[in-house]
């Protein structure tokens, strides 16, 4: 995988306000703000910053948090674990291994098979449905 670096300019003229808000400075969305919430159809999950292949449907599940959840990522290759101490928390911060770009946390309260719940910012995501 070739990483994608780009100077931060670059991003913000790529990236909507919102996106690079989460995506390049680690913020979040407002919870059930994102209508992949609700997308229930056969596809995939795409990094909005480089097009990397992140998730499946098949993953996806409804965690009742207010983002896009999943229990597995697509391959193991393809989102990089952070430590975040932020907001007096400890958790673990996902990232497209590809560009860098803040998606979300994952946390072990998830279902089986895995126990995981990568919870995604639905605007870092853009879904590409099965023909």
């Amino acid at each position: 995988m070739t990483k994608e670096l780009k100077k931060e300019e670059e991003w913000k003229q790529l990236l909507t306000d919102e996106q690079y808000h989460v995506m390049r400075q680690h913020g979040t969305e407002r919870p059930g703000s994102s209508p992949l919430n609700f997308e229930n159809r056969t596809g995939e999950y795409y990094c909005v910053a480089c097009g990397t292949r992140l998730f499946t449907s098949d993953s996806k599940f409804d965690a009742g948090c207010g983002w896009p959840s999943f229990y597995e990522s697509a391959d193991a290759e393809a989102v990089t674990e952070h430590s975040d101490h932020s907001l007096f928390m400890e958790r673990t911060e996902i990232r497209c291994a590809n560009c860098g770009s803040h998606l979300g946390h994952v946390f072990d309260d998830g279902p089986m098979p895995t126990g995981l719940r990568y919870c995604m910012n639905g605007v870092a995501l853009r879904f590409e449905p099965e023909d």
